[in-house]
């Protein structure tokens, strides 16, 4: 039976993945994680371990692990300070490389993000030029280099490296679930216009994606992944609206306006980070990733936006 090892395996990408395999390929998976699960899956050990640390090989010992995931980061922004990021996202993808040393494990798949691009207001491939603003995309373009030299070092070493759009679906509190609730209320506030376009990625389908990835022969595979086509904010609204039967439209209101609603909310409640001033700036911008390595591979996109909103809506409809 195989063995897959998740670090970070608590976390949402983590979690569906953990299902995915014990359900599907019938494999033996076990979570490392400083975070323990909200609801534990059957079939799944889980380790306590903190990737900014050494990681002791023995929590591991009798267990030949087949495929190792880095899914452990610090990622929201804002919610942290830029020590923070760099922490933990640069020593947990050494400490993780290291462990895949001492193990023997010669295959890796890192969530890396598409955050190592910067803004994206023009269509972005893999090829484009990785310019990151943040210290979230600026150690992950960082960590996905000490990846690459970890994959140097063993000629029958393999490396996936995803980097995956804003992900959404079932149990996920993100920002696609907050624009279906205020468009079915009747209408989602927004500092822009309905013409420019958000690239997501539904979780499934990411599932999907990493075991493609994970079966091609290459020794390095790196790849972003978003649903294709990315479609206008506009569009996305129609088809929530067509899928829940709702009439919700979209309100355009100033970003100064917005900004400043934002810091007034912040200082009577700091603790909600969903309404903090950066995150209203950063939803009134494009982003506009193209998945181009799996196009001109031929990979099987089962979802499109609406799709997947259909799908969500059958599997999980208490989230609406």
């Amino acid at each position: 039976m195989p063995i897959a090892l998740i670090f970070g395996g608590t976390g949402y990408i983590g979690t569906n993945l953990a299902e995915s395999l014990v359900a599907d390929a019938g494999t033996r998976v076990v979570v490392a994680d400083i975070k323990p699960p909200e609801r534990e899956i059957p079939g799944v050990s889980y380790v306590h371990c903190d990737v900014r640390k050494p990681i002791d090989a023995s929590l591991f010992a009798g267990l030949q692990i087949d495929w190792i995931f880095n899914f452990a980061a610090i990622h929201r922004e804002p919610g942290h300070a830029a020590h923070e990021y760099y922490d933990t996202n640069l020593a947990g993808a050494e400490n993780v490389c290291a462990l895949a040393e001492a193990i023997g494990c010669d295959r890796i798949l890192f969530s890396s993000s598409i955050s190592v691009y910067g803004p994206t207001p023009a269509a972005t491939s893999e090829q484009s030029t990785k310019l990151p603003n943040t210290p979230y995309g600026v150690t992950k373009l960082i960590a996905e280099y000490m990846h690459r030299e970890w994959l140097a070092r063993g000629a029958s070493r393999k490396l996936v490296i995803v980097r995956p759009g804003v992900i959404y679906g079932p149990a996920d509190p993100g920002n696609i679930l907050r624009m279906i609730r205020a468009i079915r209320r009747g209408y989602f506030v927004l500092p822009t216009a309905s013409t420019i376009k958000k690239s997501y990625g539904y979780i499934y389908g990411l599932i999907d994606s990493m075991r493609y990835a994970m079966s091609l022969p290459e020794s390095l595979v790196l790849y972003n992944y978003v649903e294709r086509e990315t479609m206008p904010l506009g569009q996305m609204i129609a088809t929530i609206n067509e899928v829940f039967g709702s009439s919700g439209r979209l309100i355009r209101a100033p970003m100064s306006l917005l900004v400043l609603a934002a810091k007034l909310i912040q200082s009577v409640n700091p603790n909600l980070n969903g309404i903090h001033p950066d995150r209203v700036r950063k939803v009134g911008r494009p982003t506009h990733i193209v998945p181009g390595f799996l196009i001109e591979r031929g990979f099987d996109f089962r979802y499109d936006f609406k799709s997947s909103l259909q799908h969500w809506k059958q599997a999980r409809p208490s989230d609406f």
